[in-house]
């Protein structure tokens, strides 16, 4: 299924940054969701500012318009204001992309895990993202460095365990 664009990516002035608090605030706000839902669409884990200005997202090439870099930067800058982004780097070039939380994505798993009587069991990390028994459940591709932010979370709340043998990485989930 393709992607849906809102109504504003085909309306011009979206692609410049509006002087009046009020109305930039509306379309910053209207930028983030789009951003959010496009990553979500696209399962994009981890952005690189750079090279995601080059693409549709910031490009509409119907309209040959393109939101200017200041824009992109005002468009990150929220989004890590409203806890979306998670800088990977001090000069915020590279970000983790959150549309949905690590502690949202530790609810999601524990209770996958819960309903398939997987509870006092070790999983793979692999398992998890990549087996066949998660195809179709909204974590499956999960990015690795999100997936143990996710598992951490459960850690601490002791309803996990992170378990590195060898190579290979796991976790027990517990009650």
């Amino acid at each position: 299924m393709s992607f849906q664009w809102p109504w504003q990516y085909d309306f011009p002035p979206f692609f410049t940054l509006q002087p009046t608090l009020i109305t930039r605030e509306k379309q910053l706000e209207a930028w983030a969701s789009l951003v959010i839902d496009y990553c979500q669409h696209d399962k994009i884990y981890t952005i690189d500012v750079v090279d995601i200005q080059q693409t549709e997202l910031f490009h509409n090439i119907k309209l040959n318009r393109r939101l200017p870099s200041e824009g992109v930067r005002a468009v990150f800058d929220y989004l890590e204001q409203k806890k979306h982004v998670e800088w990977l780097d001090k000069q915020k070039t590279r970000c983790h992309i959150y549309w949905r939380t690590p502690e949202e994505w530790a609810k999601l798993i524990y209770d996958w895990v819960v309903s398939n009587g997987l509870l006092n069991t070790v999983c793979t990390l692999y398992e998890l993202t990549q087996g066949d028994d998660t195809e179709g459940e909204s974590f499956h591709g999960l990015d690795k460095e999100v997936l143990l932010k996710a598992l951490r979370h459960l850690q601490s709340q002791r309803r996990a365990e992170i378990i590195n043998v060898g190579d290979n990485e796991g976790v027990k989930f517990f009650q």
